[in-house]
C-alpha cells in the first residue's frame, strides 16, 4: 500500500502546493480520494496515469476537493477509455457528476457510476473495505477508511500432521474450503490461525475536531488529517469548520494511530516546521504532507 500526495493545499493552490487529492496504490490498482483542479498534471509529473483510476472518493463537494473531475473525465475520454469509472461522494455528487458530463464538447466513451453515500461500508472486495463516516464541516463531508484484509496465518505443519501434503489442497483450504483426506472432512479452522488485521489507513477529508473522527480512526495505521491552521488560530479554524495541527494531534492520540499525516495546510504558512513542532508536543509520529510525497504504509500492531 503506497500513498502519493499529489495535493496538499487548503482552498487556494501556491506555487508548492496544488489542491487537496491523494492516491492510493494497492490491490493492483489506483484509487483517488479527492481530486482537486489540477490533480491530472500532478499525476502526469510523476508518471502515474489516470486511466488506472476505477474508484475515486470525494470527501465533500467544495470546489478544491472536485474541480479536477472535468478535466480528467474529458481527458479520460479522449484517451479512448471503455472501463467504468466509479465515483463515490456525498448528496449532491449525483447532479455534480451530470453537470460535469455535460460540461462543454467531447464524446463521453466509458460509463460512470456515481453512488451517493451516507455511513458504514461502501465497497468490499476479497483484498479491502472501505468504509465512510459523515464529519462536521460548513458543508457535508465524509472521511474515508481503507482497510486491507489479511488472510489467517495457514499452519502448514498442522496440515502435515493431519494427513495433507503440500499442494492445491492448501490454497483450497487459506480460501476457507474444507478438503476430504482419506475419507476425513479436513476444515480451515483446523490449519488456520487467528484472524489477523490488515494496514488501515483514514482519511479525514475537511472537519473541525469531532468525536466522530475519533472513533472512525482508532487503531489505524495511517491517519491523514487536516490541519488548515496553528493553534492560534483556533477560534477562526472553529468558526470555518477545520482543524488546527493541534487538534489533529489530539484526535490521533484519544484514536491511538500509528501515525499522523497533516495535509490541507493553509497558504498563510511558509514555516511547515513550527506547524509540526505544534503537533509533536501532543503526538510523536507526525508528518507533515508535501506534494508529491509517497508514504509506504506499514502494518503495526496497537
Amino acid at each position: 500500500m503506497e500513498l502519493i500526495f499529489l495535493g496538499t493545499s487548503s482552498a487556494l493552490p501556491t506555487t508548492k502546493r496544488n489542491h487537496s487529492a491523494i492516491a492510493l496504490k494497492a490491490f493492483g490498482e489506483v484509487m483517488l480520494f479527492d481530486c482537486g483542479e489540477g490533480t491530472q498534471r500532478q499525476m502526469a509529473r510523476i508518471k502515474l496515469s489516470p486511466m488506472k483510476v476505477d474508484h475515486i472518493f470525494i470527501t465533500h463537494l467544495h470546489g478544491d476537493h472536485f474541480l479536477g473531475l472535468p478535466g480528467m473525465i474529458q481527458s479520460m475520454a479522449f484517451r479512448g477509455r471503455k472501463n467504468p469509472l466509479y465515483i463515490y461522494g456525498p448528496e449532491g455528487m449525483i447532479k455534480t457528476v451530470e453537470h460535469i458530463k455535460n460540461l462543454g464538447y467531447y464524446a463521453l466513451s466509458f460509463p460512470i457510476h456515481v453512488h451517493e453515500i451516507k455511513k458504514g461500508t461502501i465497497l468490499q472486495t476479497e483484498e479491502y473495505l472501505i468504509e465512510c463516516c459523515p464529519t462536521h464541516h460548513s458543508v457535508l463531508n465524509l472521511a474515508y477508511s481503507v482497510e486491507e484484509k489479511r488472510s489467517p496465518k495457514f499452519l502448514r505443519e498442522k496440515a502435515i500432521e493431519l494427513g495433507l501434503k503440500p499442494g492445491p489442497d492448501f490454497g483450497k483450504l487459506q480460501k476457507g474450503i474444507p478438503v476430504e483426506v482419506n475419507g476425513v472432512l479436513i476444515t480451515p479452522d483446523q490449519v488456520l490461525g487467528k484472524e489477523r488485521k490488515g494496514r488501515r489507513i483514514v482519511y479525514s477529508g475537511d472537519t473541525k475536531p469531532c468525536s466522530e473522527m475519533v472513533e472512525f480512526a482508532t487503531n489505524a495505521d495511517v491517519l491523514i488529517h487536516e490541519s488548515t491552521y496553528e493553534s492560534s488560530q483556533e477560534t477562526k479554524a472553529l468558526e470555518n469548520g477545520h482543524s488546527t495541527t493541534t487538534h489533529a494531534a489530539r484526535i490521533a492520540k484519544e484514536a491511538d494511530v500509528s501515525e499522523l499525516i497533516l495535509t490541507h495546510i493553509s497558504t498563510r504558512y511558509r514555516d511547515i516546521d513550527s506547524l509540526s513542532r505544534e503537533a509533536r508536543h501532543i503526538f510523536n509520529k507526525v508528518i507533515m504532507a508535501e506534494d508529491f510525497m509517497t508514504i509506504d504504509v506499514k502494518h503495526h500492531e496497537n
